[in-house]
């Protein structure tokens, strides 16, 4: 039985309300790592409003999803991969296997480190989150994450635990000239994720259990109306929780993507913490993709906040909306729990809901038309990328944060 006080730090709401509770002593000039210069907000608003129009110009876009990186350079992989494979399967066995691929290729795609890209057949190189999605969906077309060699586009329980740092890092083409940043903790995530689809069958199935036994308990805790995206989020967490390598535990249960920071609703409950859960929630934004192909409504997207990585944080530091009060740390590597990390962290999951509202304006939508996962993928995760390459050679963030391949 999961505690009150984990239960409450896997809600998005959570999440929200305690990074703009950090916002708010930003906005004091009370925190001790990072000044707050709000009157830059809405140069920031146009930057990004600029950016959707140029990437977007029909504003059609899609969900800040791992899809759009199997089809970086404009190449539909993921539908060829399908097309060539997948002939005749109906839609909840191809929703199945597309939640195999995303679940696993989410959890690889930590921030690759600078030094890293995937060459593909054609000598195509990608590098960064492009290059570990592909990488990982041609490991997937190779059959690395399942167990059936009969049955390779698939990802299951043994096959994870079977993988190895030299397994995957073949698959990536790592070596001496092409060094991936976490690869022992990203092959130690899988092989946790084997084992923490054991330990769910209610959520993964048991025959054998895969991610993609998400899409039947989705489905069945669906309405007629659709799904609440937050009920994504929920069933991830719960089942993912197991794999994350183990930080904070409260009260027995691994806490996962959450963290200290002296500032943090110091009444309690769970005082002194932080949630993020970065990953689970663009996964949860990437399911949604697949459910809704499916022919299951998401409902409530916006209930799931922005994402707190490097991208969407460097755009504020980059565009002059945040700075540091040190200004030495840019010059260190910093660990993922330092307090800065974790006050950059919720600042922008707070700055990101007050951008939203000012792109919204300035593109004349309202948020059922421009949600915020379309703000993200049009958009900040975009404008971030764009300013870092204007500012510095390679395109790097304004910090540097030692990862170790599950977070960031």
């Amino acid at each position: 039985m999961t505690s009150a006080a984990v239960a409450l730090l896997r809600r998005p709401e959570t999440i929200r309300a305690r990074c703009h509770a950090l916002l708010r002593l930003a906005e004091a000039e009370a925190l001790p790592h990072f000044a707050l210069h709000a009157e830059r907000l809405p140069a920031a608003a146009d930057y990004v409003a600029e950016t959707i129009r140029q990437n977007y110009p029909d504003l059609a876009i899609p969900y800040h999803a791992r899809w759009r990186h199997f089809a970086a350079g404009g190449v539909d992989r993921w539908g060829a991969l399908a097309a060539a494979r997948l002939g005749g399967e109906d839609a909840a066995a191809v929703a199945r296997r597309r939640i195999d691929l995303c679940v696993v290729s989410v959890l690889l795609d930590a921030g690759a480190g600078p030094d890293w890209a995937f060459a593909e057949p054609d000598g195509t190189r990608l590098a960064r989150s492009e290059g570990l999605g592909v990488a990982s969906l041609h490991a997937f077309a190779a059959g690395l994450f399942s167990s059936d060699p009969d049955d390779r586009l698939r990802v299951d329980a043994a096959g994870l635990e079977a993988v190895t740092a030299e397994a995957l890092g073949a698959a990536f083409q790592v070596g001496p000239a092409n060094p991936l940043t976490g690869l022992e903790g990203r092959a130690a995530l899988l092989r946790d994720l084997g084992a923490a689809l054991r330990r769910s069958p209610a959520l993964f199935g048991g025959a054998p259990p895969r991610p993609g036994g998400l899409f039947d308990h989705l489905r069945a805790a669906a309405t007629p109306d659709g799904l609440p995206a937050d009920a994504i989020l929920a069933a991830v967490l719960e089942g993912l929780a197991p794999a994350w390598p183990a930080r904070i535990v409260l009260e027995g249960e691994n806490l996962g993507d959450v963290w200290r920071h002296p500032l943090a609703a110091p009444e309690g409950p769970a005082p002194g913490l932080v949630p993020f859960h970065k990953l689970s929630q663009w996964l949860s934004y990437s399911l949604a993709e697949v459910l809704e192909e499916a022919g299951i409504p998401v409902l409530a997207l916006d209930a799931l906040t922005g994402l707190p990585e490097y991208r969407n944080g460097g755009l504020l530091l980059d565009l002059g909306v945040l700075s540091l009060r040190d200004p030495a740390l840019a010059r260190e590597a910093l660990p993922v729990d330092h307090p800065a990390i974790v006050e950059w962290r919720a600042l922008t999951v707070a700055l990101l809901d007050r951008l939203a509202g000012l792109v919204r304006e300035r593109l004349g939508l309202d948020a059922a038309a421009l949600p915020l996962a379309r703000v993200l993928e049009g958009g900040t995760w975009a404008a971030g990328r764009r300013i870092a390459r204007a500012l510095r050679p390679g395109g790097g963030p304004p910090l540097q944060v030692v990862s170790d391949g599950t977070v960031f």
